[in-house]
This record gives structure tokens, sequence and C-alpha cells, in this order.
């Protein structure tokens, strides 16, 4: 899929590249296939070793990050990530606890999913946490946008 498409008005519309981090095939299958639907790029990792590479080369807009994944956790992934980049992250695994949830928050992740998850919801959540984002950096750089510069939909 390309990442720039021309929309209503003429503006760029950017495709969003989610990277999708999870061991289990089958999770990552469901992810793609609904996101493709949406209209989503979708970078597959199996493995925390490989997400915290393809966050680099990739620079995706958004990652959702299993826990307990081989080689290096989701916990570990979202420390190393954050000492380098802002992108979001959700957490999206079944350990469900309080603590888990606690901890993945606090090591820098934006929002924590527990399996079984609904990929509409979370295709939801990814919308508001950009909306929001998208709103901050509007808010820091009141620069007016003319009809051809890059927008992003969501």
């Amino acid at each position: 899929m390309e990442r720039n498409q021309t929309g209503e008005r003429g503006w760029v519309m950017k495709a969003l590249k989610v990277l999708v981090a999870d061991d289990d095939p089958n999770v990552c299958e469901i992810i793609r296939l609904y996101f493709q639907e949406h209209h989503l790029e979708v970078i597959e990792a199996s493995n925390g070793l490989d997400a915290v590479r393809l966050a680099e080369e990739e620079e995706p807009d958004i990652i959702i990050l299993d826990v307990m994944m081989p080689g290096m956790d989701g916990y570990d992934v979202t420390r190393t990530l954050r000492a380098k980049t802002d992108v979001p992250i959700i957490m999206l695994t079944a350990k469900g606890s309080e603590l888990d949830r606690v901890l993945g928050l606090e090591l820098g992740a934006d929002d924590y999913v527990t399996k079984p998850f609904s990929p509409r919801e979370l295709v939801a959540r990814i919308k508001a946490i950009l909306r929001r984002i998208n709103r901050e950096n509007n808010a820091s750089s009141p620069e007016e946008s003319g009809p051809h510069q890059d927008k992003t939909v969501y």
C-alpha cells in the first residue's frame, strides 16, 4: 500500500503505519486482516528484538505490543523504545492483572488492552490516541495548513 494518497480537496492523506509485535501468528493475522480493511499499513514482528529493529527502521505511527514474547518481552521493548522515541504504544496482552497494567503504563505505554480483544475496539483506541497527538502537535505549531500539505486522516 502506498503511504500517501490524494483525498478530498487535494489533501495528501498518509496511510497509518502500524507495527504489530506478537509471537502468536493467529493474533497477527486477525489484526492484519482487520487493519487492512481499514486502510492501515501493517508491519509484523514475532519477537521483541525484531520489534525494536522494525520500530527503528520503519518508523511506525503506532505500535501494538504483546508483553510475553521471546527474546525480549514487551516491557523491555517499551523501555528501549521510550529511550529513543515517543511513538504511541498500545500493549495487547493476556497479562491483565492490575500490576501488569500499571507497570505497562508506567513504563510508557499509552494504552493497555487485554486479550481476548476486539479488533474494532483496537482501531478505535488507535484513532483516539492519534487524534490526541494530532491536537497536541497542532497546538504546539500554529502554522496555517494549506490545501496540499500532508494531513493525517483517521
